[in-house]
């Protein structure tokens, strides 16, 4: 092919297929195992500093904020990510254990732009920011689960995104135009939270499927957060509804309230009193610290969170909700 256009990003996450295919093959069992696991167990076991780890879906929508609160209870450091999110990246920035991001969007949303991320890369703390766009970052993931190292888009052509991320740009060898390149993206660790989930691993989804199916498929590890553990025979009855199947699940751990303050479609809305508390607070890298004392480093687990948010808050969340249908 003729390179036309090379992105000066750095590949953060190199790859080889057919070693992730190998890995698939020695380390994904095909067997009906259970893998119940607490918050404290599935990080332990498998998120270690400096790994390659991403999180799924769009902004506050079933993020996975359990898990992410215990990734940085644990204190894993240097790590490198890739996500679209606001609450569990900024947490992840404002706790000083993100080295590297191939970044597509973290921010408050209709609050603004996060301080967090603004001092850690100001200050040198993120080393390195590699620019894609939402779609580009999922597509990459797609050519992962497809077990091809690249994949080819229309997307990000025509915009200076091509110059700060690690695409290529190619003249198509059928028609002669230009095609951007996107290279796989295999990661090490992914943390997804669903709405329904078996023992095993097969998990459901209502509403936005995001991009769980390929982060799913391109991860050596998978750690699910779930609202429900529901028995198989549930699950069998509407298998069209199963978004992942359970031997790419590693560990399953049961999350009520899992992206709380995010919603869950269907289940409860967002907070908004508790997100403008984190706007707020994560102002100054102090005020930061004192929400992440408050709310990570001062409980010890998501039922202690839960506990300290208080059942009537979470019900006033079901309740606005079933207000907006």
């Amino acid at each position: 092919m003729n390179i036309l256009e090379s992105g000066h990003g750095e590949l953060i996450q190199p790859f080889d297929l057919d070693e992730f295919r190998e890995w698939n093959r020695t380390h994904k069992s095909r067997k009906l195992t259970d893998k119940l696991m607490t918050e404290a167990e599935a990080v332990a076991k498998f998120v270690y500093d400096g790994c390659y780890i991403g999180t799924e879906l769009y902004g506050t929508v079933r993020c996975p904020m359990s898990l992410a609160r215990e990734v940085v209870r644990q204190g894993r450091k240097e790590l490198r990510v890739c996500g679209q999110g606001v609450l569990e990246l900024d947490l992840w920035l404002a706790a000083g254990i993100v080295k590297k991001l191939d970044i597509t969007y973290i921010g408050l949303e209709v609050y603004g732009t996060s301080s967090a991320l603004r001092r850690a890369v100001e200050s040198g703390q993120v080393e390195t920011c590699v620019e894609w766009s939402n779609g580009s970052i999922s597509w990459r993931m797609k050519a992962a689960a497809m077990g091809v190292p690249f994949i080819p888009t229309r997307a990000m052509l025509g915009t200076d995104m091509i110059a700060h991320s690690a695409a290529k740009v190619v003249e198509d060898p059928f028609t002669g135009q230009k095609v951007a390149l996107l290279p796989a993206l295999v990661l090490d660790v992914a943390l997804i939270h669903v709405h329904r989930a078996d023992k095993y691993g097969n998990c459901q989804i209502e509403g936005i499927t995001g991009f769980a199916a390929e982060m799913a498929r391109a991860s050596k590890r998978l750690i699910v957060s779930a609202e429900e553990i529901v028995p198989t025979e549930e699950i069998r009855s509407s298998p069209d509804r199963t978004i992942i199947p359970y031997y790419l699940v590693d560990a399953v751990v049961h999350a009520p309230f899992g992206s709380y303050p995010g919603e869950m479609a269907y289940v409860y809305g967002r907070d908004e009193e508790g997100i403008r508390e984190w706007v707020e607070m994560s102002k100054t890298a102090e005020g930061a610290q004192e929400y992440l004392d408050k709310y990570v480093y001062g409980l010890s687990n998501h039922q202690e969170y839960l506990a300290f948010i208080g059942q009537e808050r979470l019900d006033e969340m079901v309740a606005l909700r079933e207000k907006r249908g």
